[in-house]
């Protein structure tokens, strides 16, 4: 709370920082893309760090094969039914030589190399996707 004087009276004002509230990663889903790319050395994440709109491909690097067997463990651990996905309403996550090294060259933790990252190469599948799958029951 923040006291505001106007006209000799004392207002009191609430200031929330961020005052919208985003749709936050449920917790077994946090430890499971923690825990697979800690498992795989795929890259160390920071589970904090991790929102609705971190995309698996881009954000993580987990694309080609590896998306694959990504998507056949996640199914698996969360018995989730898969029958029905396909790659065709994604696109196929293929990765890009040119991101790679923008991601070599400057890092990933700016927000600039991120907004570049992100003109280069259109990330394909997120974890919005993999959170409405455990709500469903089914990765559509």
């Amino acid at each position: 709370m923040q006291p505001v004087f106007k006209n000799r009276c004392l207002i009191t004002r609430v200031i929330e920082k961020n005052s919208f509230k985003m749709e936050e990663v449920l917790p077994e889903l946090k430890e499971f893309i923690t825990g697979y790319c800690e498992r795989y050395k795929i890259q160390k994440v920071d589970p904090d760090a991790l929102t609705v709109n971190t995309s698996i491909d881009l954000d993580l690097d987990i694309f080609d094969i590896e998306i694959d067997l990504f998507l056949a463990e996640f199914t698996n651990t969360f018995r989730i039914d898969d029958s029905k996905f396909t790659w065709y309403k994604y696109g196929y996550p293929k990765g890009s030589y040119t991101v790679d090294m923008i991601k070599i060259l400057f890092g990933y933790r700016s927000n600039w190399v991120k907004r570049v990252a992100n003109r280069v190469y259109k990330p394909k599948f997120r974890v919005r996707n993999l959170q409405e799958a455990m709500k469903t029951g089914r990765l559509v």
